[in-house]
């Protein structure tokens, strides 16, 4: 039996309905908008940048693109979001990471409206996530929601191992999940014990970035492996999980083809979602 989770097709399904809601804004005169600011020359940034243009024209959001060279200082970059969010028709804009200097992410970050900051990283929207009333999740922890509702799976109850506790996807994915009433275990680099936790574990999610750090040994059989994480060796993309080693005795996403699509899918879900809420 073939384990292996179509990402594809979830973003498809997605996206179609996100389409349909863009018809219907646009019957009422109203076109969403995402904008993205863009630091540098970064060679994936701008790969997931350009796909997620590809995606907003397929569903008819308009896409602006604000390239900003990579000596733009952090001042320049507020001053950049402040202008961009101005423009009332404006539904959503994120800030492409990583920035080039991280130092001073937070600070750029929070100069996005709550209004229009649906990559759900300020922290207005992320004290509304801990407090379970936020307007969306932010989209990659949205794609392994999508990914466990397209199965059939309630987080209720579950055993959920969270391998990786950064920003965007381990951290706000945690708090979701307990929410939901899983029981979430988080996994970091200095954790003594990873697979005995990931054994125990029915759903694993990674969000790491190092390539191939899930091993089939460290998924029991049936478990779901949702892999989130990113690398790139050569210029050849990598996922966190050893899909070859998982996909005969547990489910498993590949990457690519895996989380990413569905990511950029739940982006433009965001982006339709802000602008019918600025209708009232």
């Amino acid at each position: 039996m073939n384990y292996l989770i179509d990402g594809k097709r979830i973003a498809e399904a997605v996206l179609q309905n996100t389409t349909q809601r863009v018809l219907t804004l646009k019957s009422r005169g109203i076109t969403p908008t995402l904008a993205v600011i863009l630091v540098g020359n970064d060679l994936p940034s701008q790969t997931y940048v350009k796909r997620k243009k590809l995606a907003a024209e397929k569903a008819g959001i308009a896409f602006h693109l604000e390239h900003l060279p990579d000596t733009t200082d952090q001042r320049l970059i507020i001053r950049a979001i402040e202008e961009l969010q101005a423009n009332k028709k404006l539904s959503g804009l994120i800030v492409q990471l990583p920035l080039p200097e991280p130092l001073y992410t937070a600070e750029v970050l929070n100069a996005i409206d709550p209004r229009v900051d649906v990559d759900c990283l300020t922290n207005t929207n992320l004290g509304k996530l801990i407090m379970d009333n936020a307007p969306w999740a932010p989209p990659t922890p949205a794609a392994v929601l999508e990914i466990l509702h397209d199965m059939h799976i309630d987080p209720k109850g579950k055993n959920i191992t969270i391998v990786g506790v950064g920003a965007l996807v381990g951290k706000p994915l945690s708090i979701i999940l307990m929410n939901q009433r899983a029981s979430v275990t988080t996994v970091n680099s200095i954790t003594s014990d990873i697979t005995e936790k990931c054994l125990r574990a029915d759903i694993i999610v990674s969000g790491v970035g190092k390539a191939h750090i899930i091993l089939g040994s460290m998924v029991k059989p049936g478990a779901i492996v949702i892999d989130t994480g990113v690398s790139f060796v050569d210029g050849v993309m990598s996922g966190d999980a050893a899909v070859d080693e998982i996909v005969d005795h547990a489910y498993v996403t590949p990457t690519p083809g895996g989380v990413g699509p569905i990511t950029v899918a739940k982006l433009l879900d965001n982006t339709v979602t802000a602008a019918e809420q600025r209708l009232h």
